[in-house]
């Protein structure tokens, strides 16, 4: 038994509710079970019962066992002062000689919940949050009513927008209200590819947009702010004439922009079991010549619904020197690719996407997220390990919405196990 299966039998009245009595044998009867707090206090409120015979409106508390209330110091919170209703698995208060009083000292109304509930609903539960498949209702999953699941994702969609733009508001809060720099930093995290995106964000806030786009006529002078800020110009142990030209131009910017104290350190990036065009050297070259063709990132990203041509925008050469060249001194024979299609649909699914999400926020412009969403039902779905294993299931992966409200699904709900706050999870519980 859990808490969680406490709230949603009641919330839902899956129990028996004729001839309810309390502990001390008062007759009850709910009238309406209120709405469930998700933030502290009591766990229901607004409810309406009838306590022997008497219309009460106010508060429910939930718990394992009467002696929690004592456990958790109710007794001492006054935000607990308007319960009218104790509702327990197990009354326990004979066996610990402990009675759970109002603040007046009247005993507090407490209904036992053990002897109501069909034991089919806690079989059902059981056989979730026992199971050991990654997907709790990986069994039972090709059971449940498509337009359920359909249901379910969208809601885990919007979540997810909601969540990502809350990260996207907390970097324009860092930015002054910028938007222009919050698109910056954005696509330089995300060009990180998680694994170096914490060094790309470390790079973003020491080098600003603005400077770069002050250089924006001369690539090599954007690439030498980048590359040097980030510690990397001394990648190679013999420096290369386009080296050395970065570190001359370097020496002369970081002195004009501040940027030497400002240095990420060398060893933050990450360089094992990646590709070589993951590497941190070729995807700064690619922020690099983005940054500068680009006159407005903020605009391109807010401003194009067409994928198609987003992506477009994204997949740029960088500089000469970087066709040849995954790091400085190591020339490979065959050309570098730019950035690919798989790594422009990430950038676009994790930055434009969470971006438009959060200006929509910020505006109150429900355009912007509809533009969000249709970005991604125009991009292709993911492919990873998650999304492979959902197939199996036999759930449709077509577009990047699908993918992602999959994600989000498989990582907010099934690997937490919160199923009863899954819709796919909560039917298979009331059958």
């Amino acid at each position: 038994m859990s808490e969680s299966l406490l709230y949603f039998l009641w919330q839902y009245q899956y129990f028996t509710t004729k001839d309810l009595v309390t502990t001390d044998g008062e007759p009850v009867q709910v009238v309406h079970p209120g709405f469930r707090n998700l933030d502290s206090g009591p766990d229901f409120f607004n409810a309406r019962l009838l306590i022997n015979h008497v219309e009460w409106v106010g508060t429910v508390e939930m718990h394992i066992r009467t002696s929690d209330w004592l456990a958790h110091r109710h007794q001492d919170d006054r935000a607990y002062d308007n319960v009218i209703l104790h509702v327990v698995w197990q009354d326990d208060q004979i066996s610990t000689g402990r009675r759970v009083d109002r603040a007046n000292g009247t005993p507090l109304p407490t209904l036992e919940f053990a002897p109501l509930i069909d034991a089919t609903y806690l079989d059902r539960y059981k056989l979730l949050t026992e199971s050991v498949d990654v997907i709790p209702c990986a069994g039972q999953f090709r059971s449940v009513q498509p337009l359920r699941i359909t249901s379910m994702l969208d809601k885990t969609m919007l979540q997810r927008l909601e969540r990502k733009a809350a990260g996207v508001r907390a970097v324009f809060e860092q930015t002054n209200g910028d938007w222009e720099e919050t698109a910056y930093r954005l696509l330089a995290i995300n060009m990180g590819f998680k694994i170096n995106a914490e060094p790309m964000a470390q790079l973003s806030r020491a080098v600003p947009l603005k400077a770069l786009l002050k250089h924006r006529d001369v690539l090599v002078q954007a690439e030498a702010m980048l590359f040097g800020t980030a510690g990397l110009l001394n990648d190679a142990d013999t420096p290369d004439d386009y080296q050395t030209m970065l570190q001359r131009e370097y020496r002369f910017l970081a002195a004009k922009y501040s940027l030497a104290d400002k240095q990420v350190a060398t060893h933050a990036w990450k360089w094992g079991r990646l590709r070589p065009a993951n590497f941190p050297t070729l995807r700064l070259a690619q922020l690099a010549r983005l940054v500068t063709h680009h006159a407005s990132l903020f605009s391109l990203f807010a401003g194009t619904s067409d994928a198609s041509l987003l992506m477009k925008s994204l997949q740029l050469t960088p500089s000469d020197y970087w066709h040849s060249h995954y790091r400085f001194g190591k020339a490979t024979e065959k050309t570098v690719p730019a950035i690919g299609v798989t790594s422009a649909t990430t950038i676009v699914i994790n930055t434009v996407v969470p971006l438009l999400a959060a200006y929509a926020h910020h505006r109150g412009q429900s355009t912007f997220l509809d533009r969000a969403i249709d970005l991604l039902e125009q991009l292709p779905s993911e492919k990873n390990r998650l999304t492979d294993g959902w197939e199996e299931l036999g759930l449709s992966m077509r577009t990047a919405f699908d993918s992602q409200a999959a994600i989000e699904l498989h990582n907010e709900f099934c690997t937490t196990k919160k199923c009863l706050s899954c819709q796919i999870g909560a039917w298979l519980v009331r059958g």
